[in-house]
């Protein structure tokens, strides 16, 4: 093993074991909204306190406009949320990540994929999902889940192809073309290695967007619907008694927030280090 070989090995260890503490929160924080339902003291539908009561008498969080337990209503409330922001995530980069490939080697489609993200930015996310909603009846909150995908890809494969662009017209990728490698391989083989920190990057900023999205939705009842135990229904529903029990608005906003700035924190610190290098120097 030679000394240069070594030294990145350890620069790259270190690089994890400072990444650690960033990626950390965002798992436990998924896991917990994952085990949540497992974890909640008390049933989702049955009042155990009086509406909008303080925190106490087998209530932590206090109670809902209802009387229902914030606590276990807030531990239910995340794993749809969760779900529906991770499908989003995956199927917008993934999606994005092979358009945008092939948007810098077929210039043909590149155009057409900038003239779409130009007409889908001018679209708010919003705006697209009551669409979506009007067009779908009875599509709850599948329909707030595909037109966050819908509406998220044209700008995500602008990203990657902005991203992809530099390495297109590298020596490397000229070699390939030139040896008759087909469009696939060069996709897969030469550009999406070089780009796994862009990936992650995207990744993370699609998860946030999509809880943003989701939520925003939910807020206004596009997709899930009392009684469901949803954090932006609560945030919804307990908003008219928030100074009688701050908590039961404030946890699932707080549970919202620290969601999507936890994940993004981790899918950023995954990211390889060393990237950036080693497209320069291909």
């Amino acid at each position: 093993m030679s000394a240069t070989t070594a030294a990145r090995k350890r620069r790259t260890a270190s690089a994890r074991a400072k990444a650690l503490p960033r990626i950390a929160p965002g798992v436990l924080l998924v896991l917990l909204a994952l085990c949540g339902p497992f974890l909640s003291p008390h049933t989702i539908d049955t009042p155990v306190t009086g509406p909008y009561m303080t925190p106490g008498n087998g209530a932590p969080l206090g109670g809902d406009q209802l009387g229902r337990d914030v606590l276990s209503r807030l531990l239910h409330g995340g794993t749809a949320l969760i779900g529906g922001a991770f499908l989003v995530a995956v199927v917008v980069t993934l999606v994005a990540t092979l358009l945008g490939c092939i948007a810098v080697l077929r210039p043909a489609v590149g155009r057409a994929v900038e003239r779409t993200a130009d007409v889908a930015i001018l679209l708010p996310p919003i705006l697209g999902i009551m669409l979506i909603a009007l067009a779908w009846p009875g599509g709850g909150r599948w329909a707030v889940i595909c037109a966050a995908i819908v509406l998220g890809i044209p700008y995500a494969v602008r990203i990657v192809a902005s991203a992809a662009a530099p390495l297109a017209a590298s020596g490397y990728v000229e070699a390939a073309q030139a040896r008759g490698e087909s469009l696939a391989y060069i996709a897969l083989r030469e550009l999406l290695p070089n780009l796994r920190a862009t990936v992650l990057a995207l990744f993370g900023l699609r998860f946030v967007e999509a809880t943003y999205v989701i939520s925003m939705a939910g807020f206004l009842q596009i997709g899930p619907q009392p009684p469901d135990p949803d954090w932006s229904l609560m945030v919804r529903e307990n908003a008219p008694g928030i100074l009688l029990n701050p908590w039961a608005v404030v946890a699932p906003s707080l549970a919202i927030a620290l969601l999507a700035i936890t994940v993004n924190l981790a899918s950023t610190a995954l990211a390889p280090p060393f990237v950036r290098r080693t497209v320069t120097t291909s």
